[in-house]
């Protein structure tokens, strides 16, 4: 099984919340009931990366 490391775990997640963060601040500027979906999920994942990401550091 591969390992990675923490400094790879910690880039991982820093990529991981500025995809989101992108598709948050896209699906922001688009309208109907799609764009609102994905906007809630980006979110979702926003905070998912982000909870993660604090986790790596403590």
């Amino acid at each position: 099984m591969l390992q990675a490391s923490l400094k790879e775990k910690r880039s991982a997640a820093k990529t991981a919340m500025l995809c989101s963060m992108g598709a948050l601040a896209v699906t922001g500027f688009m309208r109907g009931r799609g764009a609102r979906t994905l906007h809630l999920w980006a979110a979702a994942a926003l905070i998912g990366f982000s909870i993660w990401h604090h986790n790596l550091y403590r």
